[in-house]
């Protein structure tokens, strides 16, 4: 059974389920703990709305507990709808590189374990190319600094399964709390 949430966005007051806006597109983002990741987007100019939840696994309607088991496969990852008329795909991604390191494979930092693994699930073949596109770049940029290979899993989304309202906007409920993210210092150089 989907884990049953507001649907409001704590921030803006936008709905976190669709359906979204007409024009607008979504993409699904992991790199690491969600708190900090989500918090990142919802803080985009262009972003209409972000939520956390599970995505990349095989249990149907994972649980935070289950996923943090390692077993379901899923990553913690965020939903970002947004505008393309207002940011551009490679905007997004360019933060999304620059806020983690991708060459950590199954980790973030001190985070361990499958959930905290790079991931970028793809709604369209066009987003697909360009997120293969800026991996590319981002490696040779990575690589100029002496940096390791990106180990960030690349594919169409399956689906996303919503995470519990108390991660939903989690640093928003919590100003304290925990975020993770921690980049390479290595610029992405894609364009804006």
């Amino acid at each position: 059974m989907p884990i049953q949430i507001s649907g409001e966005h704590l921030i803006n007051g936008a709905a976190m389920q669709p359906p979204f806006p007409a024009g607008t597109e979504q993409i699904v983002l992991g790199l690491g703990c969600f708190w900090g990741a989500e918090r990142l987007f919802w803080e985009q100019d262009g972003v209409v709305v972000t939520a956390v939840g599970y995505a990349g696994g095989i249990t149907p309607n994972p649980t935070y507990e289950e996923t943090c088991t390692g077993r379901t496969g899923h990553a913690e990852v965020v939903l970002v709808v947004y505008d393309p008329a207002r940011v551009t795909l490679e905007s997004l991604l360019g933060t999304f590189w620059e806020a983690h390191d991708p060459t950590q494979g199954m980790r973030q930092g001190n985070d361990l374990g499958t959930q905290y693994r790079s991931t970028i699930y793809t709604t369209s073949e066009k987003q697909q190319a360009v997120a293969e596109r800026s991996r590319d770049e981002y490696q040779a940029a990575l690589q100029a600094q002496g940096l390791g290979e990106i180990t960030t899993e690349i594919r169409p989304l399956d689906t996303f399964y919503y995470a519990e309202e108390y991660h939903q906007q989690y640093l928003a409920k919590n100003p304290n709390g925990y975020c993770g993210l921690k980049g390479t210092g290595v610029t992405c150089p894609l364009p804006a």
